[in-house]
């Protein structure tokens, strides 16, 4: 089994229709598997919430989602929004969401 964190940046929700799809597809294979929004893909969440996005939700009720950074929630004004989702908001790296604690755990990070 291996440790993978999918760290997203981008804001498209095509581009993390993917990030989704391999977390799922990683879990489902038994991989330990985590998604933290960061940068511009702190904007999805909510649109995924509204929408009712079944592979958002699905991995949301999986655990599969480590959080959303905070300091970006700020910037781009969805901060409320993003604390209504009930997903953790994550600021260890002076605000916003490291990868230090998962890199000092033993996961991959790969960066979408």
């Amino acid at each position: 089994m291996k440790k993978v964190l999918l760290y997203a940046m981008r804001g498209e929700q095509m581009c993390f229709m993917h990030v989704l799809m391999n977390a799922m597809d990683l879990h489902q294979a038994g991989h330990e598997v985590k998604v933290i929004f960061e940068g511009a893909s702190v904007k999805l969440p909510p649109v995924f919430e509204e929408e009712k996005t079944p592979l958002y939700l699905k991995a949301k009720e999986k655990g599969l989602i480590a959080g959303i950074c905070k300091a970006c929630s700020k910037v781009l004004d969805v901060y409320e929004a993003n604390v209504a989702t009930g997903l953790p908001l994550l600021d260890d790296m002076n605000g916003h969401a490291g990868v230090k604690l998962y890199i000092d755990d033993d996961f991959q990070i790969l960066v979408f």
